[in-house]
């Protein structure tokens, strides 16, 4: 059976940009340590896990309008300068930023497909084609707000980056269970009621990961948990409705932020060229032309390589 893998791609360059010396740079002094680190993930990823397709989701908008209008502070730590009319621009070491045209270069040699949506981060693309996968399909993030989607039943699991590239953990719905004592289905409300530091969610103010978790055991989900708030008769703790009752506004617009969205209009995988096939040709001759060019060392020969598994 084809298996599809969607890589959250800013994760990824990131955790190579961090995990490689910037010292490691091409002729004109410009560093190359996340294009290396990029490529051999890739090469290393769709090997190991047997993908047939592959599609390297990209961030259009890292911080939607709408979701900051929802939640103004959502990812607000990480604005580095605020444009009016255009996405805000995020925090990314200069170094980092110079390597990113490199890197979209690279991956349409190695005809990797790259999708974005306008006004929406990748975990939404991911989602999306997560959701309507005809494919098992493998997610490879370091971002727990991707495990809402995994999904036994329908083979999507993540391929989860955090530990690192030498301690990969696949994530399936018993693991995610076993973390966080919630399903994968309940993940976003979970998330919603604790709250996350790294995007500048509150949560509710008392409610930690424990009695999140045991909240939506006892109740399945966010709003069957707001409906026994609001019945006088059901047995919910007092000290939980008040908890509750303050954080109303915050729990009227915080699902629709935490909540990966899945029905973009985006390519098909066909049309985005989501099937993995050698280089050849033209293409080839430049991405050997710039691994030497751009001194990205034996990670462009790795990717060929990996790519030509797919003969």
């Amino acid at each position: 059976m084809p298996r599809l893998m969607l890589l959250d791609t800013a994760s990824l360059y990131f955790r190579a940009f961090y995990g490689l010396p910037d010292t490691i740079r091409r002729a004109d002094g410009t560093p190359v340590n996340a294009v290396r680190g990029l490529l051999d993930m890739i090469a290393r990823l769709t090997t190991d896990y047997g993908a047939t397709h592959l599609v390297a989701c990209w961030d259009d908008n890292w911080r939607p309008q709408w979701r900051v209008d929802l939640i103004p502070t959502y990812k607000s730590h990480r604005v580095a300068e605020v444009v009016a009319g255009a996405p805000d621009v995020e925090v990314v070491p200069d170094a980092l930023e110079a390597q990113l045209p490199m890197i979209r270069r690279v991956l349409d040699l190695a005809g990797i497909a790259v999708v974005g949506a306008a006004e929406h981060e990748a975990d939404d693309v991911v989602g999306t084609y997560a959701s309507h996968a005809e494919y098992q399909v493998d997610v490879v993030t370091g971002d727990r707000d991707l495990f809402q989607i995994i999904d036994d039943d329908r083979q999507v699991r993540v391929i989860y980056t955090a530990r690192g590239m030498r301690n990969l953990e696949v994530i399936t719905d018993a693991a995610v269970v076993g973390k966080y004592r919630v399903l994968p289905a309940q993940y976003a409300d979970y998330a919603t009621l604790r709250g996350d530091a790294s995007d500048g969610l509150p949560g509710v103010a008392g409610i930690g990961e424990k009695t999140a978790a045991s909240l939506l055991g006892q109740y399945g989900t966010l709003d069957a948990l707001l409906e026994a708030a609001a019945d006088p008769g059901s047995g919910l703790s007092a000290s939980v409705r008040s908890k509750l009752a303050a954080a109303a506004d915050y729990l009227t617009v915080a699902p629709t932020v935490v909540k990966i969205v899945r029905d973009l209009e985006l390519p098909t995988l066909e049309e985005a060229g989501a099937e993995l096939h050698p280089v050849a040709g033209d293409s080839r001759a430049e991405l050997e032309r710039l691994a030497t060019e751009w001194n990205l060392g034996g990670s462009v020969k790795r990717l060929l390589d990996a790519l030509d598994l797919r003969r």
